[in-house]
């Protein structure tokens, strides 16, 4: 009887200490994306604030292949729940698949089959459809202040084309354009510049060695809109001559909206989507009612206001 009751009492004690940890294993898509660098961070300190929640981080490597075998060895190694930055937005079922029935949490990348998650995954983003539409409407708007609602000419850059995030930012460039109070403004050319500074200088460079003149360029994110300004620096251009907008608010854009550089980019809160994204794993393995849209909005960020975000993103 006696060994019963110690046997009782050591495996309480290993309950007691093991029982509440939980393990969540996170997949993102390239660990050397500074915005995405922001995200991990607020994933590992919200989940280092909150008692018993361990997490293990991968870096995919912008390798669909190697993010599917990393989702599978969670699944493998017994992980309560997944959180995954999707390499290819377009594989979303191959990701939901390879997840099984361990919850999982798409979180800043929209999956394609986001309409059809099953009730133990969701996604937590930013709503794509503010984010080009507010910057791409702020540079209309400061084009009619300068004077140019006559007839604007400029260029569009593209994100990598296999994720959502930019094919949607495209798409609200041209909604904007398409709009009767906006239609002044004519796209020369767009390419992509796959979210890179260095890819971005180098586009802009060689539109610039065309001699077209123009007047805005837009980009789907804020490292190509400073790589953009970094080769029109270089050409010898005044950046008070053209509007440059993009998203995300990152520090570096700050800075260079601080130099007058740069005009309009939209917050992105990076923190934000990492802490939420593990607040909503715990909820989906705690089988609680979870949106499976969970949404943290968008602010446009100007001159006027960059102020209030210097210590954000």
């Amino acid at each position: 009887m006696k060994r019963t009751i110690v046997a009782a009492t050591a495996l309480m004690s290993v309950m007691s200490t093991s029982a509440f940890a939980l393990e969540i294993g996170a997949t993102i898509s390239r660990f050397d994306d500074n915005w995405l660098t922001v995200m991990r961070n607020g994933m590992t300190e919200h989940a280092d604030s909150l008692d018993g929640v361990e997490l293990q981080m991968e870096d995919a490597t912008d390798d669909l292949a190697k993010q599917i075998d990393q989702v599978k060895n969670f699944v493998a190694s017994g992980v309560d729940a997944i959180i995954v930055n999707i390499v290819d937005t377009s594989a979303g079922a191959a990701v939901t698949e390879a997840a099984g029935d361990v919850p999982l949490v798409f979180v800043n990348r929209e999956p394609d089959n986001v309409n059809e998650l099953p009730p133990t995954q969701a996604f937590v983003a930013s709503n794509e459809i503010e984010s080009g539409t507010l910057s791409a409407f702020q540079i209309c708007n400061n084009l009619r202040a300068d004077g140019k609602a006559g007839g604007a000419r400029g260029y569009l850059m593209n994100g990598q084309l296999s994720n959502q995030a930019a094919v949607q930012r495209s798409k609200d460039v041209h909604d904007v354009i398409g709009m009767d109070m906006c239609n002044f403004m004519t796209l020369i050319d767009e390419q992509t510049a796959n979210w890179s500074r260095d890819e971005a200088q180098d586009l802009m460079t060689n539109w610039m060695s065309s001699g077209e003149p123009f007047d805005f360029v837009l980009a789907n994110n804020d490292e190509m809109a400073i790589g953009a300004i970094q080769a029109m620096k270089a050409g010898g251009m005044d950046m008070a001559d053209v509007q440059v907008g993009g998203v995300d608010a990152s520090q570096d854009a700050l800075v260079a909206m601080q130099s007058g550089d740069y005009d309009v980019t939209v917050f992105q809160d990076a923190f934000g989507q990492g802490a939420g994204s593990v607040d909503t794993a715990i909820a989906l393995t705690k089988g609680e009612d979870v949106d499976q849209k969970v949404y943290i909005p968008f602010v446009l960020v100007t001159p006027a206001n960059m102020a209030d975000f210097l210590d954000k993103n």
